[in-house]
């Protein structure tokens, strides 16, 4: 099982105002101290945006970088997403980073609200889909498709339309996927062929539903915990991490629990160690069972 962090489990993020931005050298070195080798890259500005600097910053923490996260306007008839897809790439290729995790911004600053997308549309996103899939094979590149609240690509009839409508690979991030109301492990069932990158994420499935009925915003939910260590909340973590196994998955499972930090927040790095533990659990054939795991019990 290949296991890797992100930078948002310790509160890192590329949304303003999103909350205390703890200094790389910290969220490195607490990576190290876990026993994590691999992480994606993070907001830009995080790391160095140079492939060969931030590789050799990598490498003195023991770690690499397995995919990045590339927010980009895809169904804006006006605008060419290839020029900065391409870029991302060429980036990546130079700094042997795998994964390009791309998302269908809406080109506002934040995942708290999105407009519906017409038929238009839809036809310029997938169609630029399919152009940015074809292009991914001369830089030798995974490219996915981040199906992300706040995103032109949200909920259940959208990743579907993803699905029917391109060839593209998706990541699973099974947070986003159950708070936009589409049940991850049943996509892994219906689709598993399809996802070629995974983020796991807990979530507080009561948290999510207030979401979903418009009572809080997802910034809102984020800051009252929505997300759990892994085996503490409502997504069946060990049957998706099965299933994926037995269709054969060979990718990376990022570990990514996304937080704000508040003041009394000055050791995040404990979630991440939950969430590690448990996956030792998962590998060695004896996760806990999800009563016993305090599944539902959210912060707030």
């Amino acid at each position: 099982m290949k296991t890797a962090g992100a930078p948002i489990s310790w509160g890192v993020c590329e949304v303003p105002g999103w909350g205390p931005q703890l200094d790389r050298s910290r969220v490195l070195s607490e990576m190290a101290e876990l026993g994590l080798t691999a992480t994606e890259l993070g907001p830009e500005g995080f790391l160095p945006p140079s492939p060969t600097r931030c590789r050799s910053l990598l490498e003195q923490y023991g770690l690499r970088a397995v995919g990045g996260f590339v927010p980009v306007m895809l169904h804006d008839a006006e605008l060419d997403p290839l020029p900065v897809v391409r870029a991302a790439m060429r980036a990546f290729r130079d700094g042997d980073v795998e994964v390009v995790v791309l998302a269908a911004s809406t080109g506002g600053e934040s995942y708290d609200d999105k407009p519906v997308l017409d038929a238009r549309g839809w036809k310029t996103l997938l169609g630029n889909l399919r152009r940015i899939l074809k292009e991914s094979r001369e830089f030798g590149r995974t490219v996915t498709l981040h199906p992300h609240v706040g995103t032109m690509v949200e909920n259940r009839d959208e990743v579907n339309r993803v699905l029917d409508g391109s060839a593209m690979p998706l990541c699973l991030d099974t947070g986003h996927l159950l708070i936009g109301g589409t049940d991850p492990g049943e996509l892994v069932t219906r689709a598993a062929k399809r996802i070629a990158h995974v983020h796991l994420k807990d979530v507080d499935a009561a948290l999510a539903e207030r979401v979903g009925a418009g009572e809080l915003t997802y910034t809102q939910a984020v800051g009252a915990g929505i997300y759990r260590p892994l085996g503490q909340g409502d997504v069946d973590i060990a049957g998706i991490v099965a299933g994926l196994t037995r269709a054969g998955y060979q990718g990376w499972y990022v570990m990514e629990q996304d937080v704000i930090l508040g003041p009394g927040d000055a050791d995040p790095k404990e979630d991440v160690r939950e969430s590690l533990a448990y996956l030792r659990r998962l590998t060695s054939g004896q996760p806990e069972r999800a009563d016993q795991a305090g599944r539902g019990e959210g912060r707030a």
